[in-house]
């Protein structure tokens, strides 16, 4: 499936300004998401970056489904297979 993240050439991580951009909404709506744990993130100190595999994700699912995409549950998600994993003795990554 051909989208516009699927080139090979593509950053691992976007700034949140660059998916806000891609995902048409703006900046301060992207990070009061990621500082209400309603959309996945990775934390560098004081800085969030967004992993490219989320936004591919996230049209992928929209595009099958055709309808609602909900970035929290993708959070969620994220969130209880770091807790499994940390129960479990094993790494988050």
């Amino acid at each position: 499936m051909n989208t516009p993240l699927s080139n090979a050439g593509d950053p691992a991580f976007y700034t949140v300004r660059e998916a806000a951009r891609i995902l048409r909404v703006d900046s301060s709506t992207l990070y009061r998401a990621i500082r209400e744990d309603a959309f996945p993130a990775v934390q560098v100190r004081t800085r969030y970056v967004i992993p490219a595999a989320v936004l591919h994700k996230l049209i992928v699912e929209a595009e099958a489904f055709g309808g609602r995409v909900d970035p929290a549950a993708m959070a969620a998600e994220q969130r209880t297979a770091r807790e499994v994993a940390r129960l479990r003795g094993g790494a988050a990554w």
